[in-house]
């Protein structure tokens, strides 16, 4: 099978070496996704252990589109009896960039309708049931050109499972994994994030840590479905928890909200993660450095008005000066604000652009002594 992952803009790089790194073939990195080949197995496998990636999906076709009659033809002409069975439920949903066909809610009704024709025709059917699984139907349409998806994830990967329900974040769990992986840490050094919050930094680096896979304690839509066989999800989760780790690392996660702190102890207790993880309400400003050596990998807060936006710029300077002398210390901060280096006192000694959805941010990354070696 053709798989392609999307993921958010900036970590397309990140998602390849990891795809890569899990042994999978013909890995291929374009803007937003990343491409690879592989059987059930390696679907399975995607699933469980991409950290960066937002879900997994077959690609079922690829043509053009001019018009809506070119939409209904190019999803018609797709074997979709092939992996829907006669009582699948499969919602279409999609989007449309730099394209003649630039109403969504039209080109999902066009796609849905040429599935349900093509579907009713082979089952012999003039109205489908759609009372089984959930087969989630995508299309991605850009400059005219659609790419058409069975979504095996249904809910996306960020949402590991540890994360209560109603508790948003200003960080996916995608985008904590990736300024964890951009810092290197793999369990050895001392791991800091002062402005902790709901604890996803810390999570996601204990994770990395322990090397455990983070879609252990979730479920995905392909693991009801017939057309794969179940042994598969079997074999992908004894084998992820071969792969583990043991350790004793030292991972702390600091904040000035009680509040947060609460949530975030609870998450890591619900991630499985809570014995390798220290909490403790502390002004990142204020709080001394926990050891001489480590890596700090954090999201302060940003405004986007204009009174926050200030307040943003106070702390940045405050941070600046507190850690003026931490050598010992790497630190990954990201952050909106474009003149966060002059704010902070200190250029970076490299930046990333990343989307933290639809916000464009950058990692400045600061290196320790040894590191700058």
């Amino acid at each position: 099978m053709n798989m392609v992952i999307p993921c958010l803009f900036g970590l397309e790089g990140l998602v390849g070496d990891e795809l890569r790194r899990m042994g999978l073939q013909q890995v291929r990195v374009e803007d937003r996704r990343v491409y690879f080949t592989g059987d059930a197995n390696d679907m399975a496998r995607a699933n469980l252990c991409c950290r960066m990636g937002e879900r997994v999906m077959i690609v079922l076709g690829r043509f053009e589109v001019h018009s809506f009659e070119d939409l209904y033809q190019g999803v018609k002409a797709i074997a979709l009896e092939e992996l829907i069975p006669k009582d699948g439920v499969f919602p279409v949903k999609g989007y449309s960039l730099d394209s003649q066909l630039h109403s969504v809610p039209d080109c999902q009704a066009v796609a849905k309708k040429a599935a349900v024709d093509r579907l009713g025709k082979h089952y012999g059917l003039q109205h489908l049931p759609e009372t089984g699984s959930v087969y989630p139907l995508r299309f991605s349409i850009m400059k005219d050109m659609c790419e058409f998806y069975l979504d095996t994830s249904g809910v996306s990967l960020h949402k590991r499972g540890y994360r209560a329900v109603g508790n948003e974040a200003p960080l996916h769990e995608t985008m904590a994994a990736a300024m964890v992986t951009l810092s290197r840490y793999r369990g050895r050094d001392f791991f800091w994030d002062p402005f902790c919050g709901s604890g996803t930094i810390v999570i996601e680096a204990a994770l990395i840590a322990l090397n455990r896979a983070p879609g252990l304690n979730r479920s995905f839509a392909a693991q009801k479905w017939p057309v794969f066989d179940q042994t598969v999800w079997q074999q992908a989760r004894t084998e992820a928890l071969d792969k583990e780790y043991r350790g004793d690392y030292r991972i702390l996660g600091s904040d000035i909200d009680p509040n947060s702190l609460g949530i975030a102890i609870q998450n890591a207790k619900k991630a499985g993660v809570s014995k390798w993880i220290e909490f403790k309400e502390a002004d990142a400003t204020k709080i001394s450095l926990p050891a001489p050596t480590g890596t700090i990998v954090c999201n302060p807060p940003y405004g986007e008005r204009m009174l926050e936006q200030r307040s943003a710029q106070r702390l940045y300077r405050d941070m600046g000066r507190h850690w003026r002398f931490a050598d010992g210390w790497s630190q990954y901060i990201i952050s909106s604000e474009p003149e966060f280096e002059h704010f902070f006192g200190k250029p970076a000694a490299k930046k990333r652009k990343l989307y933290n959805g639809r916000l464009q941010c950058n990692v400045y990354m600061y290196y320790n002594k040894e590191r700058k070696k």
